[in-house]
C-alpha cells in the first residue's frame, strides 16, 4: 500500500506547500493552510491532469494561419428567454461555458430550468440538469409549479465530477447544467466540496469536458456576503461568460448582468419579474421604473441611464433633512456612497449650495445599481429639489456626468438616450452642450448646460 504524503493547502488560494506555515507565501493569508493526506496514485493522477490538459481540452500542437480557422462550428441556440439571450448575447454558444451567480432565493435554479425546459421543448434538444443542493424530488415540486412537469428534461442527483462526465459522455446531452459548482468535489483531491481546491480542480474538468465534446455548460456559484463569487478567482477566468443574478427578494423584480462575455457585449441587461408560475420576461423595464404617481412630489427626478446596448429610464429620489448629529449621514442604495459625498462637495464649490447640517438619503428606485456617471447631474437635480422643497416637472428628464471643477460633460449615446425619453412622453432634457442633438427631435425640447450654475439656473426657471 502506498504510504500518504502530507502536504498543507491553502484554502484561500489553492496553493500547496511540503510544511506548514502561520502565512501563506502565494496570497498572503493568515492561518489559511490546511492538511491533506496525498497518495503516490492521487498525486501522480493529479499531476497527469495539470501538466496535459488545459482548460480548452486536448490541443493538438499544429501552428494555423488565423485565414485558415474556421468559426462553423460556433453554433448558437436560443433559450427561449429573449432578455436571457441578449445578456449571452444572442444565446448559448455550442462548447461555451457560462458561471452564474447570485443571492440564495434570488431565483438561479429557476431560472436555469425554465430555460432548459424551453429550449427542450422549441429545439429539441436534450439537456442534463445536474443538481448537488436538491434531490430530484425536490426538483420535481418545482416543476410542478412553474408546470413544466411534461418538460423533457433529464436530470441527475450527483456532486461527483467524474461521475457527471461519465454520465455525460454516455447519454452526450447538448446542454448541461451544474447546480452548483462548490458542491461538486474530484477523487484526485482529499479536500471538503467547496474549498478553494476543489473547485479549481472541478470547474476545470468540466470546462475541459465541455471544450473537447461542444456541450455547452452552465455552472450555478454561491457568492460570498459582500457578492462576489466564492471560490477562486481563476474560475471567472476559465469560464466563457459570467453572469450575475440581482435583485432583492422582497420585491419581485429581478436583473440579469453580464460581466464577463466572449461570444457579445458586456455589461449588457436583463430584467425579469418573479411570479407564481416563475420568472416573467419584463420588455419594457423603462415603464416599471417609472411607475410614479400622478403628482409630481420634491426629490424625484427621472435620469436616462445606458445598459449595454439599450437606454434605461429610472427614477432617483433624494430626501434632506435637517440632521441633530455632528456628522450628518451620507446614505445611498443604488449609487456608491464616496461618489455621493463627491458630488455634494461639487454642489457646495461650484452651486453655492450646501448640505453640511443636513442628512442626505439617495435610493435609485427598482434595485438598479447606478454604474455609470451620467446620472451624476439627476442626483443632484434631487438633491437640490428636495432641499427647496420643490417638485421639478414629470415631463423633465436630467442626464450628464458632473465634473470636479463643475462642468458638465458628455456621456456616450446621448442623442439616443434623449429621442428614448421622447418615447416615454418626457418633454424637456437637460444635457450636457456636446450630447445636444444635431437636428431638433420631435416632441422633446433639449436644455443644453455647459456648467453646473446653468443647470440649476434652469431648474430654477422651471419652478417658477
Amino acid at each position: 500500500m502506498a504510504k500518504a504524503k502530507r502536504i498543507y493547502v491553502c484554502k484561500e488560494c489553492g496553493a500547496q506547500t511540503p510544511q506548514w506555515a502561520g502565512r501563506c507565501s502565494d496570497c498572503g493569508a493568515w492561518n489559511s493552510l490546511e492538511e491533506q493526506l496525498l497518495t503516490a496514485s492521487t498525486a501522480s493522477a493529479q499531476a497527469t491532469v495539470s501538466r496535459h490538459s488545459g482548460y480548452a481540452g486536448e490541443q493538438k500542437n499544429e501552428v494555423l494561419p488565423l485565414q485558415a480557422v474556421t468559426s462553423e462550428q460556433a453554433v448558437r441556440w436560443t433559450t427561449g428567454l429573449t432578455e436571457l439571450d441578449r445578456v449571452l448575447g444572442g444565446g448559448l454558444v455550442t462548447g461555451s461555458v457560462v458561471l452564474i451567480g447570485g443571492d440564495p432565493g434570488i431565483g438561479k435554479s429557476t431560472l436555469l430550468l425554465q430555460a432548459m425546459a424551453s429550449m427542450a421543448a422549441s429545439s429539441g434538444l436534450s439537456p442534463l440538469y445536474v443538481s448537488g443542493e436538491e434531490s430530484l424530488q425536490q426538483i420535481r415540486l418545482r416543476a410542478e409549479r412553474l408546470q413544466l412537469e411534461q418538460s423533457p428534461v433529464d436530470l441527475l442527483a450527483e456532486t461527483h465530477a467524474e461521475q457527471m462526465i461519465a454520465t455525460a459522455r454516455q447519454r452526450q446531452p447538448q446542454v448541461m447544467v451544474i447546480d452548483s459548482i462548490q458542491t461538486v468535489f474530484t477523487e484526485l483531491l482529499q479536500s471538503a466540496p467547496g474549498t478553494v481546491a476543489q473547485v479549481r480542480e472541478s470547474a476545470a474538468q468540466l470546462v475541459r469536458f465541455a471544450k473537447s465534446t461542444g456541450t455547452t455548460m452552465i455552472l450555478v456559484g454561491h457568492v460570498t456576503k459582500q457578492g462576489a463569487l466564492a471560490g477562486p478567482r481563476v474560475l471567472e477566468h476559465m469560464v466563457d461568460t459570467v453572469l450575475y443574478f440581482e435583485g432583492d427578494t422582497s420585491t419581485r423584480f429581478r436583473i440579469l448582468r453580464a460581466v464577463k462575455n466572449r461570444f457579445g457585449a458586456v455589461n449588457e441587461l436583463g430584467v425579469f419579474g418573479m411570479t407564481e408560475l416563475g420568472l416573467k420576461e419584463v420588455s419594457n423595464p423603462s415603464a416599471i421604473f417609472l411607475s410614479r404617481g400622478e403628482k409630481a412630489v420634491p426629490g424625484s427626478v427621472v435620469t436616462v441611464v445606458r445598459e449595454g446596448s439599450r437606454p434605461l429610464l429610472v427614477e432617483v429620489q433624494a430626501l434632506v433633512d435637517d440632521s441633530p448629529l455632528g456628522n450628518p449621514r451620507r446614505v445611498s442604495v443604488g449609487l456608491e456612497q464616496n461618489r455621493l459625498a463627491m458630488l455634494l462637495a461639487i454642489l457646495h464649490r461650484h452651486g453655492g449650495i450646501t448640505c453640511h447640517d443636513q442628512d442626505v438619503f439617495i435610493n435609485v428606485v427598482g434595485g438598479v445599481k447606478l454604474s455609470e456617471t451620467g446620472a451624476d447631474l439627476a442626483v443632484l437635480a434631487a438633491v437640490l429639489s428636495s432641499l427647496r422643497n420643490k417638485a421639478l416637472p414629470r415631463d423633465w428628464v436630467l442626464f450628464g456626468e458632473v465634473g470636479l471643477t463643475g462642468e458638465i460633460r458628455p456621456v456616450q449615446g446621448g442623442e439616443e438616450r434623449v429621442r428614448d425619453a421622447g418615447k416615454h412622453g418626457f418633454s424637456h432634457a437637460v444635457v450636457a452642450a456636446a450630447n445636444a442633438p444635431r437636428k431638433p427631435i420631435s416632441g422633446i425640447k433639449v436644455i443644453a448646460v455647459q456648467h453646473l450654475a446653468e443647470a440649476i439656473e434652469a431648474l430654477q426657471n422651471a419652478w417658477h
